[in-house]
């Protein structure tokens, strides 16, 4: 194998397959980034930790086509650390990696090919959907941070996607908190499928960090799924499993609904938390009464209060909660108002736009120490 290829080049296609490379691993060769030289001058990286694999399409000259393993860190940390120029990559006969520029000669050992695992395609057959790159990272944006990060809650650690023929919608929850995403978008056919929230924001730093203005295209397989942004294919696993019927646990009728500045009443739990941080649970106290939301937090290292206008419809009302957990939702949403609607002290918070229905958050209370 001989090709060269720029600097620039290598280290972006490395930056996004080293998101697969796994750190814990007793398999050497998963440590490895799968390097193929093409005829047709094409360069191929790839990576896997057997729960997601990325392929990286570029352009190099070609002199000689192969593949070769390399460590994904030493190999890695060469290409970004050698001069803006071309690089020339060829193995040698006893199988090791050299890598040259005008200046500088390295030599790495490698890994076998044959045991680097077979990477899926897509396959003929498949479930087809066009995403808008933009829509999707910020649906998983305003969701992910919802999701259970206990392995052992199985579907919890991932995301709902739902696709109806007007609709996709993203849902996540942990038990304490859920978080639902919605955009209008236009499919054939109705869809749905879980993945690893840890997963979806991988898939969307790679989309962030593309340069393309290509729609990112899903091939929706039984079991598995390809994720494709320009010359970026992402393979993974579905989740297995029956998520919980979350529409059963969004509440329908809220008595009490308060519309109020969403910045403002951010900077203000934030203020509180710094006390709540000190106490159980991150506790803070809303107390919604007239024209005012009261925001305080005790702990015994003192007390705050914060207080803020609101508009308000319904019954007075005095509720705890976790701040972070109402933080959270507070700086995934971009709107400058928000509407908080409540039954009693003791039921879950519904959080939602002023107008329309783009999102749903909600938070479940924390009992109120005497304070």
């Amino acid at each position: 194998m001989k090709f060269t290829c720029s600097q620039q080049t290598m280290s972006k296609a490395l930056n996004t397959v080293s998101k697969a490379v796994s750190n814990r691993t007793t398999l050497p060769v998963l440590k490895g980034i799968l390097i193929e030289a093409k005829a047709d001058g094409s360069l191929i990286m790839s990576a896997s930790d057997l729960e997601i694999s990325i392929r990286k399409k570029t352009n190099a000259l070609v002199e000689e086509e192969g593949s070769v393993v390399v460590g994904a860190k030493l190999f890695g940390d060469i290409i970004r650390k050698l001069p803006n120029e071309d690089i020339s990559v060829s193995t040698s006969e006893n199988g090791s990696v050299i890598i040259s520029t005008s200046s500088s000669e390295f030599t790495v050992v490698t890994f076998p090919v044959d045991e680097f695992p077979k990477l899926g395609e897509r396959e003929e057959g498949n479930r087809e959907l066009a995403f808008d790159k933009d829509i999707f990272k910020d649906m998983v944006r305003k969701t992910s941070f919802a999701a259970s990060i206990d392995e052992s809650k199985g579907v919890l650690v991932g995301i709902l996607t739902e696709i109806n023929q007007n609709s996709v919608s993203m849902v996540a929850l942990d038990g304490f908190r859920l978080s639902l995403a919605r955009e209008k978008m236009t499919s054939a056919e109705d869809d749905r499928f879980i993945i690893s929230a840890k997963i979806m924001n991988e898939i969307s730093k790679i989309i962030s960090e593309d340069e393309s203005e290509e729609s990112l295209i899903i091939s929706m397989g039984d079991k598995k799924a390809v994720f494709s942004i320009g010359d970026t294919d992402i393979m993974l696993r579905l989740m297995e499993g029956e998520f919980i019927r979350y529409r059963d646990i969004i509440p329908k009728e809220n008595d009490i609904n308060v519309i109020i500045g969403r910045e403002l009443l951010l900077e203000s739990i934030e203020r509180a938390s710094l006390l709540a941080r000190e106490g159980k649970n991150n506790l803070i106290k809303m107390v919604v009464k007239n024209d005012f939301l009261t925001i305080t937090s005790r702990s015994e290292e003192g007390n705050v209060r914060e207080e803020i206008a609101m508009e308000k419809t319904g019954d007075d009302l005095e509720i705890g909660f976790n701040s972070k957990y109402v933080m959270d939702v507070l700086k995934a949403i971009d709107d400058e108002e928000i509407s908080m609607k409540f039954k009693t002290g003791t039921s879950p918070c519904l959080v939602t736009p002023v107008e329309g229905d783009a999102y749903e958050y909600l938070i479940l209370p924390v009992r109120i120490p005497a304070m």
